[in-house]
């Protein structure tokens, strides 16, 4: 019975407490120096902010604060919907020793119906609550998920490598996901590759993975093509995009696509198993640093040498791992964000639970990518592996 007077004398209590200002004088504040942050849930500011407003919403003030704005002696203006959630808000900074807060009244109705400059979100609302825990990241925001929506990946295969890599780059909100597997389902591959199930057996990869995809984040476009990377394709296949996914399982097609990205300017993100072991490598043609495949590998080595999974076997979970590290360094090289493995080898050892990191560098005999190497064509390179094999 006493509910709705005890709120309204403790909202009475916390405005006697708090300063409160107008959105105009608020936004004058503002372009001062003042920094304003906005409240409100995610999916509440997507239909519109306030300009340069610092987007945290209310019950991640407490943890986000201090990461954003260090300087407790710098002014904080705190707006919501209404001007109640700003009250609590300011309050809770002020018991954090933030000495200049103060609460704008009215919240972002008070602030639109006074002419104010309001940013429409790059997010909708169906995406600010899809990508929410992934934008509240300084390093990504509403501009870096929007940079991934616009990102076009390759990738080529849906097997243990592809797995993890397509689940996590469709899951982060990567726009077009081009996938490449002239293969079908079958029951061994199931214990390791997790984009597809038991009821698509005999059905084709690309198709099996796409229809996950499409599950998992229906924003997302999932171009398939039912085809064997070749000689003759691989330049038409992997141009247009910003990366590629190596998620193959034979040299053949590696050295197809180290020829094609560094005619086309592209980074490869290589991966490799076998048996319980991993490794992981970016090869980035567009820094003058970056070694490219054949510093690794120069010639292809034997087959009995470079056994795929089907004849050494592999431990189910490994490619997931690994395939997850070839996601997290596709995403990375999309937003601009942290040192990209350029120059690193990283290799895990699953049953050791140990990873190391090999330096790489550029060979200056490399055939790809030294002074003298040159480009014989496409089909000089398959024979190459079909010889060494």
């Amino acid at each position: 019975m006493n509910e709705g007077p005890d709120r309204e004398r403790w909202l009475a209590a916390l405005r006697s407490r708090i300063p409160q200002v107008s959105p105009e004088q608020a936004h004058a504040r503002q372009r001062a120096g003042a920094l304003l942050i906005d409240v409100r849930d995610d999916n509440e500011r997507a239909s519109g902010a306030p300009e340069d407003a610092l987007g945290i919403s209310r019950g991640f003030l407490e943890l986000r604060i201090e990461q954003a704005e260090p300087d407790r002696d710098r002014e904080l203006l705190l707006l919501c919907g209404s001007g109640q959630r700003s009250l609590l808000a300011a309050e809770t900074l002020q018991r954090m020793g933030y000495a200049r807060v103060a609460s704008v009244t009215g919240g972002i109705a008070a602030w639109k119906a006074a002419g104010l400059a309001v940013t429409a979100s790059a997010l909708d609302a169906d995406a600010a609550e899809r990508y929410a825990r992934q934008v509240r990241l300084p390093q990504v925001g509403e501009g870096g998920q929007a940079r991934l929506a616009a990102s076009r990946v390759v990738v080529i295969g849906a097997g243990g490598l592809g797995a993890p890599a397509l689940l996590y780059l469709a899951a982060a909100g990567v726009g077009h996901i081009t996938l490449v597997d002239d293969d079908r389902v079958e029951r061994s591959n199931l214990h390791r590759q997790v984009v597809h199930a038991d009821a698509r057996v005999g059905l084709s990869k690309a198709e099996s993975a796409r229809m996950t995809l499409a599950a998992l984040n229906p924003r997302v476009t999932v171009q398939t093509v039912v085809d064997r990377l070749g000689a003759d394709n691989v330049e038409a296949l992997v141009r247009g995009h910003d990366l590629v996914i190596d998620g193959a399982d034979n040299f053949a097609t590696r050295y197809l696509l180290a020829a094609a990205t560094r005619r086309l300017g592209l980074p490869m993100i290589y991966a490799a198993i076998e048996r319980f072991t991993g490794q992981v490598s970016v090869f980035d043609p567009r820094r003058d640093d970056s070694p490219c495949y054949r510093c690794l590998f120069p010639e292809p080595p034997s087959a009995a040498d470079a056994p795929n999974c089907a004849e050494a076997g592999v431990l189910g979970v490994l490619p997931g791992t690994v395939g997850m590290l070839q996601a997290t360094e596709a995403v990375k090289l999309l937003l601009g964000i942290g040192e990209p493995l350029v120059g690193r080898l990283l290799t895990y050892d699953a049953l050791g639970m140990r990873f190391r990191e090999l330096t790489l560098r550029r060979d200056p005999q490399c055939p790809g990518c030294g002074p003298g190497a040159g480009f014989a064509g496409y089909v000089d390179l398959e024979r190459m592996c079909a010889a060494a094999g």
